[in-house]
């Protein structure tokens, strides 16, 4: 019976190692940064929270030319002609009217290595507003450099004003029990590495 306790008490810790995951500190985060590990390009040090980091709004934004579009095939994909690129000069705010869904992107451009991925949240005071930073891509993987793609919109009832460069979302990282075998960079099928503008759908790309 001894044996047999011992035995399930060494199986929990190698099933809790297997799934144990780390989320970084403050001290971590700023310590990886240093390192180069982690790669956040115009990231602000006052913008380094206990356990993550806040990512500002840029000036670019894509809407669907709604008007031309009659419905989406997943299969055949999207054209860029059928969505308009948007960029805010300086000193004025991109409106979100109510039902709008607008793809826009962060300031910063980051780099992660293959054994540390991130989670994106969106921030609580713009939720409080009615504004949903991310539909689904919640995630970040391991191995993805670029500037990250905002899926938003606005489910309030009055429009709000966005301006470039107030923090939009937050992401905080964990480390992987290992490095990853094929990070993002190295997929033959990574649709969105290096972006540095606000990315349209590429799902055909999954269907062919």
């Amino acid at each position: 019976m001894l044996h047999w306790l011992l035995f399930l008490n060494i199986l929990r810790a190698k099933c809790l190692n297997v799934i144990s995951m780390t989320v970084l500190s403050d001290r971590d985060i700023k310590k990886a940064l240093r390192e180069k590990r982690i790669v956040i390009k115009g990231l602000k040090k006052e913008n380094i929270g206990p356990a993550s980091v806040d990512l500002t709004l840029g000036n670019c934004f894509r809407v669907f030319r709604h008007s031309e579009v009659t419905h989406i095939d997943t299969k055949n994909g999207i054209s860029e002609s059928l969505t308009e690129l948007i960029k805010i000069p300086k000193g004025r705010p991109f409106i979100m009217h109510p039902n709008e869904f607008a793809l826009a992107v962060t300031r910063e451009y980051i780099k992660l290595p293959a054994d540390i991925m991130a989670r994106l949240d969106g921030r609580s005071s713009l939720g409080r507003l009615g504004i949903i930073v991310h539909s689904t891509a919640g995630s970040v993987d391991p191995g993805f450099e670029g500037n990250i793609t905002l899926e938003m919109t606005n489910i309030a009832r009055v429009p709000v004003e966005l301006w470039p460069g107030m923090k939009i979302c937050r992401l905080t990282f964990e480390t992987l029990t290992s490095q990853s075998e094929v990070p993002y960079n190295k997929r033959k099928d990574s649709k969105y590495l290096g972006n540095k503008g606000p990315a349209i759908s590429k799902i055909e790309k999954d269907l062919s």
